[in-house]
């Protein structure tokens, strides 16, 4: 594991945990394009599918950080206050920092709701050169209430993990938010979805939607008979994201 050598945080004051992976010799340079990775809900940087994925930007050339947002894992913060919003928010902070540091050219990959949080920034943010949804939601109140609406606000353990209670901030943050139908119309930056088609958390659905919403531009690579987590597919994902992010940030 190795961080960066800048202070990485929030507009809250809140340190966000990381892993730094550079694809040059030098940790303490910026690199000129670097690959921003962010999680699902309930999740954090370590995940098998983020550290394979990084080791396969590395070997392509292509430097990547990935990251806990804030309230999940070893970041500050409470998950009580976790939201796509407020994840988007955590995300435009760490986009401001890497390009003071020197960062010329900035993609992001985000899996579940870290895919919602991505067509938030993306949206918004012209800065994100790149973007790739990983089994990303896009009908983010029907997946919460579908997943999670059951739960007794304040008491019941999200995907059954400790510290994750389901709470009525992230619920009001998915209700107004819905579906992204209206911020994947505004995605002007390259977009590749992949999924797979027995996603047993966020339907391959999701990722069909959004590329509708997006006018069909965004490219979709569908893995016959993966889940959720690319359990047995994280080759074949890294593979589909390198090849299709590679060419899009040279320089």
């Amino acid at each position: 594991m190795s961080v960066l050598p800048i202070d990485l945080r929030n507009t809250h004051g809140e340190r966000l945990d990381h892993d730094y992976t550079t694809a040059g010799n030098d940790s303490g340079v910026a690199p000129r394009t670097l690959v921003i990775v962010g999680h699902g809900v309930t999740s954090h940087w370590d995940r098998p599918w983020q550290t394979e994925l990084s080791e396969a930007l590395a070997a392509a050339g292509l430097s990547s950080l990935l990251l806990s947002f804030a309230g999940n894992g070893r970041s500050e913060g409470r998950f009580e206050d976790v939201t796509p919003s407020k994840e988007a928010d955590d995300l435009a902070s760490v986009v401001d920092t890497v390009t003071a540091w020197g960062v010329e050219r900035v993609a992001y990959a985000g899996h579940s709701m870290g895919g919602a949080v991505g067509v938030l920034r993306a949206s918004a943010d012209r800065r994100i050169a790149a973007l790739v949804s990983l089994a990303g939601m896009f009908h983010v109140d029907a997946f919460m209430q579908r997943t999670f609406g059951h739960l007794v606000p304040g008491e019941g353990l999200m995907l059954d993990k400790p510290g994750c209670v389901w709470n009525r901030t992230l619920e009001a943050d998915a209700r107004r938010l819905g579906s992204l139908y209206a911020q994947a119309a505004l995605v002007e930056a390259p977009w590749l979805l992949v999924h797979g088609d027995v996603d047993e958390l966020v339907p391959l659905q999701d990722s069909i939607d959004a590329r509708a919403a997006a006018g069909g531009r965004p490219d979709l690579v569908v893995l016959p008979g993966v889940d959720h987590r690319f359990t047995t597919a994280i080759p074949a994902m890294s593979a589909a994201v390198v090849e299709w992010l590679a060419p899009r940030l040279t320089l």
